[in-house]
């Protein structure tokens, strides 16, 4: 059994060659020779497969699924995989439960799926409510959120689903952004035992941090434009499943919808995986100690952080998850001390995503589609110096708060 380091630098690439690099380059779109059968011949046309996917295709199976065979498929978004799994797996009078704290567009989905007779129940990440969710009660997520159109959307799909037991249950551990955590074994049990789908958002803890198949998840689901690629350069997503039959219809969704990623993302992607494992080990590092210094400052209220002993979710956390993630959120006084701390940082870009290897911060609440107060901050920590992290924020702090 090989470790992080060593399946992260080496996932996905094929046996040496003389002559030939370790990580081939993209296959650009092109036309493919086609001698005898073309049933028999793996890249046909360009919208259903790739040379280069395939390649960051089996790298991602790797890192999600070492011990057992599992098959990736790979999109050109997060929402493009989200899309895939809920369009492939749900059918109209199917009912989803999904996290009422999840990242802002899932509201969105709700009235897509609503629109193609698909209700959906909500339930919040922390706690039982998904159980409740699952046989056809209140969640007590639903018409809570903000953002347009989401209270209307989550009140119709609930009615609509109420009292059906439900075909798929999606989980995002830890949350985006609240950083809540699910016990995913346990309530991947109680879906089977219901005869639900289990799909755990595993964006913000990585392949390396949590492996939500080994935890009884039927499918994985990312957006590989945070963590997993690392640098701010890629938009990509993916899914992975143990089961042959899901990935073959999720690979039949991407070619009818032409859902398709660019080779030269899919390339970027596995070249990035190489340095996954450092990367994640120092942001990991470097959140903790973030959130240690975070900690001691009056003024931040609402610190979450899964590897802080204190945190609410680290017992459940520390049961499941590797590495506890680059991510922490706290809330200061109001919308104007937040701003002021964010234009006073200097290492600390004030920017949206996170997982990448410098550090970003930004006002959550401004984007409108999460329940967070104004003053909300989440802070993606990158592979700077620790040190200099800390002092940076303790300045930024420092200046917000005599302006």
């Amino acid at each position: 059994m090989t470790g992080d380091g060593t399946r992260a630098v080496r996932a996905g690439l094929p046996e040496p060659t003389a002559g030939e690099p370790s990580l081939p380059g993209p296959v650009l779109a092109a036309h493919y020779h086609l001698p005898g059968e073309v049933a028999a011949t793996p890249y046909g046309y360009g919208r259903q497969a790739n040379p280069t996917w395939t390649a960051l295709e089996r790298a991602v199976a790797e890192l999600e699924s070492p011990d057992a065979p599992a098959e990736a498929v790979v999109f050109p978004s997060g929402m493009a995989a989200t899309n895939a799994v809920l369009f492939t797996v749900l059918r109209p009078g199917d009912t989803a439960v999904l996290p009422s704290d999840g990242y802002q567009l899932l509201p969105r989905l709700r009235e897509r799926l609503a629109a193609f007779g698909i209700p959906t129940r909500t339930a919040p990440t922390a706690g039982d409510a998904q159980l409740a969710a699952l046989d056809g009660r209140d969640g007590e997520g639903d018409g809570e959120r903000g953002g347009t159109g989401d209270a209307g959307a989550g009140t119709a799909a609930a009615g609509a689903g109420a009292g059906n037991a439900a075909r798929l249950l999606w989980l995002e551990t830890p949350s985006n952004p609240g950083l809540d955590v699910c016990d995913i074994r346990r309530l991947a049990r109680a879906a089977h035992d219901r005869g639900a789908l289990v799909a755990v958002d595993n964006t913000l803890a990585t392949p390396l941090g949590q492996r939500p198949l080994e935890l009884g998840a039927d499918l994985a689901v990312a957006s590989g434009t945070k963590a997993l690629s690392g640098h701010g350069d890629v938009l990509l997503g993916y899914v992975v499943t143990r089961d042959p039959d899901l990935a073959a219809a999720l690979r039949a969704w991407r070619t009818e919808v032409g859902a398709i990623l660019g080779p030269v993302e899919a390339w970027l992607a596995h070249r990035g995986l190489a340095t996954l494992q450092l990367r994640t080990e120092r942001q990991g590092h470097n959140a903790l100690a973030v959130a240690r210094a975070l900690r001691e400052r009056p003024e931040v209220t609402g610190l979450r952080h899964p590897g802080l002993p204190e945190d609410p979710a680290h017992a459940v956390a520390a049961a499941q998850m590797r590495h506890f993630g680059c991510v922490v959120s706290f809330t200061l006084p109001d919308r104007a001390h937040a701003e002021r701390f964010l234009a006073a940082l200097t290492l600390v870009d004030d920017a949206t995503s996170f997982g990448g290897v410098r550090s970003t911060a930004e006002r959550r609440a401004r984007w409108g589609g999460d329940p967070v107060p104004e003053g909300f901050v989440r802070l993606s920590v990158g592979v700077e110096d620790a040190a200099d992290l800390v002092a940076d924020l303790h300045r930024a702090l420092d200046a917000a708060a005599r302006a």
